[in-house]
């Protein structure tokens, strides 16, 4: 069942990325992910009092506790990086360099969590690092453009290593929690982080400068990465994680068609044939030999 939990995911992050990027056109990127996080809140807590988890808390050791506050903060910076990203690049070059945390987290998962790494998932990652590094490529088109800032893949990349830290932080801190009760938890600390950047940059009075788009598209996109994440940790809890992980990045595919369809980005030669080694080097990752 837990594989169903982690496709499930896969696809509630992919419409994610979309929204997201729709969402925050005209929205400075911390503000949008500051207001996003409520609706993420909400939903949580809506689904901890409907399983009836809310009880259980008052079981909650030291340690699960201190891992999921970790986890909260690794991602609060995984998802302030990832949507400053999204501002600045287009989505087919942010997602790749972002859903390529699984090779990072297999191999904390391999030093922290004892997980066995073989030889064909070695081959994987080896794979999915070409396909992200001939995603990101630009192409003649783009080339003969404007020069587009570097700094989205900064960005990118750091989303990349909070987004790993926060998958083995999160392995460790709901072994003995509720899914739901954890994610609920988590979200609480990244919504005070979110909020503590935008008064530090004293972007709050721009709340009223929001059009309804895109106060609809941040609601829903909130609303997108609540139900991913419930049904990625419900995943992790039951399942391994050098395998959750690989299924929850397969979203890149779904990224890049809604990207396509409602973004009209379309992907060169170069770059449609490393989506496909990516996904190749991703299900690799699954083979157990």
């Amino acid at each position: 069942m837990w594989i169903a939990y982690a496709f499930g995911s896969a696809l509630f992050a992919g419409v994610t990325s979309i929204l997201a990027k729709i969402g925050i056109r005209n929205v400075d990127s911390n503000l949008a992910t500051a207001l996003r996080t409520w609706v993420v809140l909400f939903f949580s807590w809506l689904m901890v009092f409907i399983v009836g988890s809310q009880d259980t808390i008052t079981d909650l050791n030291g340690k699960s506790l201190l891992f999921l506050v970790l986890s909260g903060l690794t991602t609060g910076a995984s998802w302030i990086c990832y949507f400053r990203a999204l501002q600045l690049g287009s989505v087919n070059k942010v997602v790749p360099v972002d859903k390529s945390s699984n090779v990072l987290t297999m191999i904390l998962a391999f030093i922290f969590l004892s997980e066995r790494i073989t030889w064909i998932m070695l081959v994987g990652m080896v794979v999915i690092a070409i396909g992200t590094y001939m995603m990101i490529q630009k192409n003649k088109a783009e080339k003969a453009a404007p020069a587009e800032h570097k700094s989205w893949l900064v960005y990118a990349c750091l989303s990349a290593v909070f987004a790993a830290l926060t998958s083995i932080l999160g392995k460790i801190g709901i072994e003995n929690v509720e899914s739901n009760l954890g994610t609920a938890i988590r979200t609480i600390v990244v919504l005070i982080m979110a909020w503590l950047i935008v008064f530090m940059q004293k972007k709050q009075g721009e709340m009223k400068r929001i059009d309804r788009k895109s106060w609809l598209y941040i609601a829903l996109s909130g609303l997108a990465t609540g139900l991913s994440w419930l049904c990625f940790y419900k995943a992790l809890q039951d399942g391994p994680a050098s395998v959750v992980v690989p299924i929850d990045k397969l979203s890149v595919l779904l990224t890049v068609l809604f990207a396509l369809v409602f973004l009209k980005e379309k992907l060169s030669v170069k770059s449609t044939i490393g989506l496909l080694l990516l996904t190749a080097g991703t299900l690799a990752l699954l083979i157990k030999m």
